[in-house]
C-alpha cells in the first residue's frame, strides 16, 4: 500500500514591532501576492481551516495570512515562548498535509475598481508599491478603506492592529508618503482600531 508523501514544509519565525504578534515565514506562497485574510476572531475564520485550527489554542487572539506567512496575534498575558513551538507545529502539520490556508478564491483584483477616482487609484498604487512591501515585512497590511475631504482612511490588519508603534508607523510614514507624493492628501487615520 502506497503511503501519502508530506509536502515538504520549511518554516521559521519573525519577530516584527508588536510584542503579542510573532510572524510564521513558510517556504511557499500561502495566497496570491498582494492578497490578505485577517481573522480578528474565531467566528470570522470560516473561510480558513488553518487559522480556525489555530484558534483552538486559547492564547491565540488573532490571525493573519499573506504572501507566504502567517502572523498569530497571542493574548498579552501569556508569552510566546509557551506557545510558539505549539503553534509552529500546528501550522506545519496544517500544511504539510498539502491543505489550503484558505478556502476563498480572490477573483479580480482587490486593488482595482474602475469606479475610483484617479487621486484614490494613485493612492492605492502607492500604498501597494511602497507601503504594503514594508509593512508585510513586520507581518501586517494597511489596507485602504476611503478617501474623502483630504483624508485617507485605512485599515490595521495582522501585525498592525493593536501594535504600540502603528501610530508612528501611520503618522511619521504613510502619511508623510502620501502627503508628499500626492498634494490632495492631508491626513491619514486608520478606521476601526
Amino acid at each position: 500500500m502506497l503511503e501519502a508523501k508530506k509536502k515538504p514544509v520549511h518554516l521559521y519565525l519573525e519577530a516584527n514591532p508588536n510584542p503579542n504578534s510573532l510572524k510564521f515565514v513558510v517556504n511557499f506562497m500561502l495566497v496570491d501576492d498582494g492578497v490578505s485574510f485577517d481573522f480578528p476572531d474565531e467566528r470570522q475564520a470560516e473561510n480558513s481551516p488553518l487559522a480556525k485550527a489555530l484558534f483552538n489554542f486559547a492564547a491565540v487572539e488573532r490571525v493573519f495570512i499573506a504572501a507566504n506567512f502567517v502572523t498569530v496575534t497571542k493574548k498579552s498575558d501569556v508569552t510566546w515562548e509557551s506557545i510558539q513551538d505549539h503553534i509552529r507545529d500546528q501550522i506545519r502539520s496544517y500544511l504539510e498535509a498539502g491543505k489550503p490556508a484558505v478556502n476563498v478564491q480572490i477573483e479580480s483584483d482587490p486593488l482595482f475598481d474602475e469606479n475610483d477616482s484617479e487621486t484614490v487609484k494613485k493612492i492605492k498604487g502607492i500604498l501597494d508599491e511602497y507601503i504594503r512591501p514594508a509593512v508585510e515585512q513586520d507581518g501586517g497590511a494597511i489596507v485602504f478603506h476611503s478617501f474623502q475631504e483630504g483624508v485617507v482612511k485605512v485599515l490595521l490588519q495582522g501585525a498592525c492592529s493593536g501594535c504600540p508603534s502603528s501610530t508612528v508607523t501611520l503618522k511619521a510614514g504613510i502619511e508623510n508618503l502620501l502627503k508628499g507624493m500626492l498634494p490632495e492628501v492631508k491626513a491619514v487615520e486608520a478606521e476601526g482600531i
